[in-house]
């Protein structure tokens, strides 16, 4: 069973939400500091952290990035959101919190850090959409587009078996029907209609879309969860009920 620190031991969310965590992970509860919390699970005590309820972003993102160090041959961190709506759908999103506005290079290792994520947390093969105003070229010329497509190109040559295809409008992507009637003329996708991984240009769209599912659509959110770090770790978002922390930690044992 996965160990996780929780170093915001005296919120009433937190206390909830670890009440409910009983027998799918091990909780390990602490008033810290994000660095002290951080520090255990480098020295192996842990084995993911949760915070974010209480400590701000930059206090978990300086915190961890002190201790654990990012990973070797990326230049990015990055952070996904999984979205759980009340039809049983579950969406993985990113970047919904860190990386504001990512070259194509950046988006290129933001495709492969969160799709190697969605791997061990969806029960599905992960197919991931490049989400844009714009579906298969029907957009006019922008740099937003050209930033897609150099980061298409680049992570198909070096991780081929990563399923992604873009760029692509949300209908396109999550709608059957309307997803292969947009791909027809691009040939098909295998993506188009079915993507359960939805990869936005910038910050502003994925914390739109991370926020508008949860207001708008009654979806629980777990996360965010930050990638590109040595070791798994939470920033929640200060406004995530128990439901939302239980899932958080859920998702993160898997990773961890």
């Amino acid at each position: 069973m996965k160990k996780i620190i929780f170093p915001e031991a005296n919120n009433e969310y937190i206390q909830a939400a670890v009440a409910k965590l009983a027998g799918t992970v091990e909780p390990i509860l602490e008033a810290s500091d994000v660095v002290a919390a951080a520090q255990k699970v480098q020295d192996g005590q842990a084995d993911a952290l949760i915070a974010g309820v209480d400590f701000s972003t930059r206090d978990v993102i300086l915190g961890v990035r002190e201790v654990f160090g990012t990973l070797d041959g990326f230049h990015v961190f990055t952070s996904i959101c999984v979205a759980y709506l009340p039809d049983g759908r579950r969406y993985i999103l990113s970047d919904c919190a860190t990386c504001k506005n990512p070259s194509a290079v950046q988006l290129a290792e933001i495709i492969e850090l969160v799709n190697d994520a969605a791997v061990k947390i969806l029960d599905d093969e992960p197919r991931v959409a490049m989400l844009s105003f714009s579906t298969f070229g029907s957009g006019t010329n922008d740099p937003s587009l050209d930033k897609i497509h150099e980061a298409l190109g680049s992570i198909r040559a070096k991780r081929p078996d990563i399923v992604v295809d873009g760029e692509m409008q949300l209908d396109a992507a999550v709608n059957a029907r309307i997803g292969e009637k947009k791909s027809a003329a691009h040939g098909g996708s295998p993506v188009a209609g079915q993507a359960n991984v939805l990869i936005v240009p910038d910050i502003n769209a994925g914390n739109i879309l991370a926020k508008s599912l949860e207001q708008f659509a009654g979806a629980h959110i777990a996360g965010p969860i930050l990638l590109g770090f040595n070791k798994p770790v939470s920033d929640l978002s200060r406004g995530s009920t128990v439901e939302d922390i239980v899932l958080t930690a859920e998702c993160l044992a898997k990773i961890a």
